[in-house]
């Protein structure tokens, strides 16, 4: 593709994700500092999670949650990446719009608030202030980078890192030309430009488990680190606004999560509908109905479109791929850097004790 040609089409996917922000219902926020998050003290302790870094890269910025005015009953979904972050999108929205009358597809009612692609934040903004119904939005953040208030339920979704690297793969390697043009070509980048994937999956996973993005990452490029990420939040898991989920348990037993998450954040779902709702988040569903949860302008961004995006949901791939050697790094990646009990929920899921 010419950069002409590339230039053309990013034009097209902004001028397509402004239609939807204005079609659908959410977005918003404001400048925090680590004083008065909380609605007025956060402390520096390990008792209450203390915002320690900004994030700012080809992705990310931590800014953009400058002036989230948080209401009372909000719900934010967050995962590093590739650990079932449009499932729980798509799990929430069905939950709260439980007769199949979504404003939008979820990726779009739920909206990524730190990512730097979607457009103007002030009309995000204006869209989340303008919201009737109950908000839930993305972000993609660890929680020593996101302001935390005690009123907002945070719903945490993680999985295997070598699960995620599998998934990763197949996101990372089918981006078009003009997806590396756009997420590039933002004005405000921090940092280098995010670079394309050469094809060398060894490669990959080996700069993946051994260097971060941040300094203070041990993993994740060039992307951000999924341990860290993990890691922040398992530390605060005993706060009651905060909900541990694990990929595998979602696929295991849908309806089991989804009525235990509906019951948490006090969604009550009309009985005779319960059965269409879950039907509506199984990945074979989605699958077939893309549309229900990708945006149109977001196709575009692979190449395949939505069925890239969407691919396959399993999990253990990786036993036919990476080496000894590779998961020798991957074991001493973990060992260093998350505690014993949460790398053992990250393999395995179940409760987050």
């Amino acid at each position: 593709m010419s950069a002409s040609a590339a230039y053309a089409e990013r034009a097209v996917f902004q001028q397509i994700w402004g239609r939807l922000l204005q079609e659908s219902t959410t977005f918003g926020y404001k400048a925090f500092r680590a004083e008065n998050i909380l609605g007025g003290a956060m402390q520096g302790t390990q008792e209450r999670p203390t915002v320690r870094h900004t994030y700012q890269n080809h992705h990310l910025d931590t800014t953009r949650w400058n002036g989230f005015k948080p209401r009372s009953d909000d719900i934010v979904i967050s995962t590093s990446y590739k650990a079932g972050t449009t499932l729980m999108q798509t799990i929430i929205a069905n939950l709260l719009f439980p007769n199949g009358d979504l404003p939008g597809p979820a990726m779009v009612i739920a909206p990524w608030l730190d990512a730097r692609i979607f457009g103007p934040i002030e009309e995000m903004m204006a869209q989340l202030e303008a919201q009737k119904t109950r908000r839930f939005v993305k972000t993609h953040l660890p929680l020593d980078g996101l302001p935390f208030f005690d009123t907002v339920k945070y719903v945490v979704v993680s999985r295997d890192p070598r699960d995620v690297f599998m998934s990763l793969v197949n996101h990372y390697g089918e981006h078009t030309p003009a997806f590396f043009e756009h997420i590039n070509g933002v004005p405000g980048r921090v940092g280098d430009p995010f670079p394309p994937y050469d094809g060398d999956i060894h490669k990959l996973f080996r700069n993946w488990i051994t260097r971060g993005w941040f300094a203070w990452e041990s993993d994740g490029y060039p992307y951000w680190s999924h341990l860290h990420h993990a890691k922040t939040w398992w530390e605060f898991r005993h706060l009651p606004n905060i909900r541990l989920v694990h990929y595998n348990d979602l696929r295991r037993d849908l309806d089991g999560e989804m009525r235990a998450l509906a019951k948490w954040l006090n969604i009550d779902v009309p009985q005779a509908r319960w059965a269409a709702v879950v039907d509506a988040c199984r990945f074979e569903t989605v699958k077939k109905h893309p549309e229900k949860v990708v945006p149109a302008a977001a196709g575009g961004f692979w190449k395949d479109g939505a069925q890239t995006f969407i691919y396959k949901g399993t999990n253990g791939r990786w036993r036919d791929i990476l080496t000894q050697d590779e998961l020798a790094l991957y074991r001493e990646t973990m060992a260093k850097t998350v505690p014993p009990d949460c790398a053992r929920w990250l393999e395995n899921g179940g409760p987050a004790l």
